[in-house]
């Protein structure tokens, strides 16, 4: 379920029409980013299920970090590198929201809502210190 990023890098190179440095570049601001805070959500301003997501961890007391990347300048490069990191490449769908809590990749919309119906989104949050339930 958890993926890192500088792991990803080195499975696959670079993303599709970008090369390695500037995917390494993107994966590593991802992996900074991610680690800055106990939960991060790249997102798109636009997106209604990035919308959703981040009323989830709202309504639960979590105060996520929100990476927009419509207001990024290099939110398109890291747009990419996430579509790699979720095993969709630059051509499979959309890349946001994703979430990572305590640093670690948790995955998209259905990867979050499957770990919160079956229980397993709150002790991860305590885990990270995003909760204190």
């Amino acid at each position: 379920m958890y993926y890192q990023a500088a792991a990803a890098a080195e499975a696959w190179g670079y993303v599709a029409g970008m090369g390695p440095t500037t995917t390494i570049d993107a994966l590593e601001r991802v992996d900074r980013l991610a680690a800055e805070s106990a939960v991060v959500i790249f997102s798109v301003s636009t997106c209604c299920m990035c919308h959703a997501l981040k009323r989830l961890f709202c309504g639960m007391g979590v105060s996520p970090s929100v990476v927009e990347l419509d207001e990024d300048p290099r939110g398109r490069e890291m747009e990419r590198a996430l579509a790699r990191l979720l095993g969709g490449g630059a051509a499979g769908g959309p890349a946001v929201p994703v979430v990572f809590i305590g640093g670690k990749l948790v995955g998209a919309m259905d990867r979050v809502m499957a770990a919160h119906i079956s229980g397993a989104l709150v002790p991860l949050l305590k885990q990270a210190g995003a909760l204190w339930l």
